[in-house]
């Protein structure tokens, strides 16, 4: 569902279903932004947030997930998110995509 609301905001959407397959696909494109989850088939999003942070540094990640208390919002940004956005709230996420997306090309062309 989320891959076809950010395609319709017009943004390329490629999905990874576990951790392994995320790293792989990290090592293997160029990614302009990471939405990830806490809970994943295969581990931990936040280990996965602190993975994708070495790969590829300066790449942003933003948390899409049910786990609503504070301490899971500390936890992701201690992990390198630069949100968590709490599910249901796709408008949220849509407006953090939008704005993450525009501060890194505000960044690149400076």
């Amino acid at each position: 569902m989320l891959k076809i609301l950010l395609t319709q905001e017009d943004y390329e959407v490629v999905v990874a279903v576990s951790c392994e397959e995320a790293l792989q696909l990290a090592a293997n494109q160029d990614f302009d932004l990471y939405v990830l989850d806490r809970r994943l088939p295969d581990g931990s999003g936040l280990e996965l947030c602190k993975d994708l942070a070495r790969a590829t540094p300066g790449i942003p990640a933003i948390f899409y997930s049910g786990d609503a208390y504070e301490l899971h919002r500390s936890e992701a940004l201690a992990a390198g998110a630069e949100d968590y956005v709490t599910k249901p709230d796709i408008d949220r996420l849509i407006n953090s995509v939008h704005d993450l997306l525009a501060a890194r090309q505000c960044a690149e062309s400076a």
